[in-house]
């Protein structure tokens, strides 16, 4: 029996095992809508703005492992779903985009709501797909999934003309899909891990730099025993936390800009950096001429282009981290012994004295104001035992989160990194609500990002998703600000947020609810209170305007040079001030 389009496509998702769809229909997409609205077999989210539908299917993929789908119509609802698509991209996230086209006979005919979704997403995609002929499509679909999730994962569209989508095919679904020129490379070459254990074996001060690929690849058990097995100390970038437990002895936590200061002294200062799917971007480098000076470098990426683009590595291997670091240790547990422990026993001295020198810390005034360090610090302490699925937006509190919620499994944490987007955490915290209804499911937020999708309450609400939201309310873009006062001569060029709304009022609006910490005494019962209910909460938590992230590599600075803490004439500058009202806003902008 033949089957339109729709149809196909429908019966495709099922075959790969999608059950729900993030999307915001359109007149080229109706036809698939229609169908959608005929079955009961995959749910529909229906999303407020398209940007929000492609970071719910980031989220879902974050918190699953499996493809995020999204489906948009064309035109505007294209260029909407470009900015999640970008996200995605950098971030090695399988997402299958499906996005509406106008008829086939119209294409390059300026149509209605007509661009070219394929052009347009060509530098942020993995792959891209425009489907011309409806006997075409299955296999499309079989293939947009396989580039999705293999390899190196990424975001593929598939784009589908109005009249594909309706004219009639028969149905026949291919078992396995074969791609002349797409050959991933998952088992590592023998003779550079054989290299790998033998450089790990002599190494004084090694060090493990982990980043996202662990995750995805579904690594971390092999990470641990790697880790407990040699007792090297573990750096993990702003995407890898969660890939080894935050809590664990030998984590030394996030490195980079707004590492600690341990994980960052520990990679400059290394004589071997061990890293494994992460791909040296500058915000964990800084100063790539001064990158680790002391140390050979050893690389596992599943990607051979991320593979000596930034940073010289002696010993690359490319491959599936699971699979390398499973005969990796397969080498290690026939010779290693008592002997490397005591042999590193200067630099773990080494290491524990720097985190006592300088320690992640911050004064919390019991009668002062909020600090929003404390604020996640005891979101952790409370909901640490619940296993919390935690996303961020970008900023100041994405740091502080990244340096306070000690994560303990892999799969639990959701954050913009390489295209650092605002507006991610809320719609992706709502992806991975989706996927699991039972888990408890935290966005940590500014009051500036929270502002990018906050339309998307409408759609938590009605779809009964009960992510529970806390916004560090500093009534500034933060990061922007911190930046103005280090670099800028503390102008603040449009970072100050005077229209801040009222988040109780307005998670009342939509029909959530609305919670507000305004002191420090009131803040554990406010987060229990959130906690405890059973829909979408927004907690707005005024906090301490003028805190700054600590420590900090300044742009262009070696990861060594690390700034501390506020320097003198800031800190004599912030004396007293805890907030800016419309009314004294000029007095404190120029101060």
């Amino acid at each position: 029996m033949k089957l339109n389009g729709a149809e196909i496509l429908l019966e495709s998702l099922r075959r790969e095992g999608v059950k729900t769809l993030f999307a915001l229909p359109g007149g080229v997409v109706l036809k698939i809508f229609d169908m959608l609205h005929q079955q009961k077999d995959i749910q529909v989210i229906l999303t407020r703005h398209e940007q929000g539908a492609g970071h719910m299917a980031e989220g879902y993929a974050k918190a699953t492992g499996k493809a995020g789908v999204a489906l948009v119509t064309s035109g505007p609802g294209m260029t909407n779903v470009i900015t999640a698509l970008a996200d995605a991209y950098m971030d090695s996230v399988p997402l299958v985009c499906i996005s509406g086209q106008v008829p086939t006979s119209l294409i390059g005919n300026d149509a209605f709501q007509e661009a070219d979704n394929v052009g347009l997403s060509r530098p942020c995609t993995k792959y891209n797909f425009l489907v011309k002929d409806v006997n075409d499509l299955a296999q499309t679909i079989k293939e947009a999934f396989y580039i999705a999730t293999t390899g190196r994962p990424g975001p593929v569209l598939v784009d589908i003309p109005k009249d594909v989508s309706m004219n009639k095919a028969d149905f026949v679904y291919p078992s396995s899909v074969s791609i002349r020129g797409y050959n991933p490379t998952y088992e590592g070459n023998k003779w550079q891990i054989k290299q790998a254990a033998e450089a790990i074996m002599k190494a004084k001060k090694p060090i493990l730099y982990v980043g996202g690929g662990v995750v995805f690849s579904g690594a971390s058990q092999e990470l641990l025993e790697l880790a407990e097995m040699t007792q090297i100390p573990v750096d993990m970038t702003l995407m890898g936390l969660g890939a080894f437990p935050g809590e664990h002895p030998l984590s030394l936590g996030m490195l980079g800009m707004h590492g600690t200061y341990q994980a960052n002294m520990a990679m400059h200062y290394s004589d071997l950096v061990i890293a494994i799917g992460a791909r040296f971007d500058d915000r964990v480098t800084g100063k790539v001429s001064e990158f680790c000076p002391y140390a050979k470098i050893i690389h596992v990426d599943i990607d051979p282009t991320s593979i000596r683009k930034n940073i010289h590595v002696d010993i690359p291997i490319v491959g599936d981290c699971k699979t390398v670091l499973r005969e990796l240790n397969q080498l290690l547990r026939a010779t290693v012994n008592g002997e490397q422990k005591d042999l590193r026993k200067p630099w773990w001295d080494q290491i524990r004295e720097w985190e006592r020198a300088h320690p992640l810390t911050y004064q919390q005034d019991p009668d002062g104001a909020i600090k929003p360090q404390h604020v996640v610090k005891r979101l952790y302490e409370l909901t640490k035992d619940r296993d919390p699925i935690v996303s961020t937006d970008v900023g100041q509190h994405q740091m502080w989160a990244a340096q306070y919620f000690k994560l303990a499994k892999p799969n639990r944490w959701l954050t913009s990194g390489g295209l650092g987007t605002m507006g991610f955490g809320f719609p992706a915290a709502m992806g991975a609500q989706a996927a699991f209804p039972g888990r408890l499911v935290l966005c940590i937020a500014g009051d500036g990002s929270i502002q990018m999708n906050m339309q998307e309450m409408a759609t938590a609400v009605v779809s009964k998703l009960p992510v529970k939201i806390i916004i560090l309310n500093n009534r500034f873009h933060g990061m922007v600000r911190q930046w103005q006062d280090l670099f800028y001569e503390g102008r603040y060029a449009s970072s100050y947020l005077d229209t801040t709304p009222d988040f109780v009022k307005l998670a009342d609006a939509y029909g959530a609810v609305g919670l507000r910490a305004s002191k420090v005494s009131d803040l554990d019962g406010v987060l229990k209170e959130a906690i405890a209910v059973d829909r979408p909460v927004i907690v707005d938590v005024p906090t301490y305007q003028f805190e700054n992230c600590y420590p900090m590599i300044p742009a262009g600075g070696c990861n060594h040079e690390m700034i501390l803490e506020d320097p003198p004439e800031l800190k004599k500058k912030q004396t007293g001030a805890h907030k800016v009202t419309p009314e004294d806003k000029d007095t404190v902008l120029t101060a």
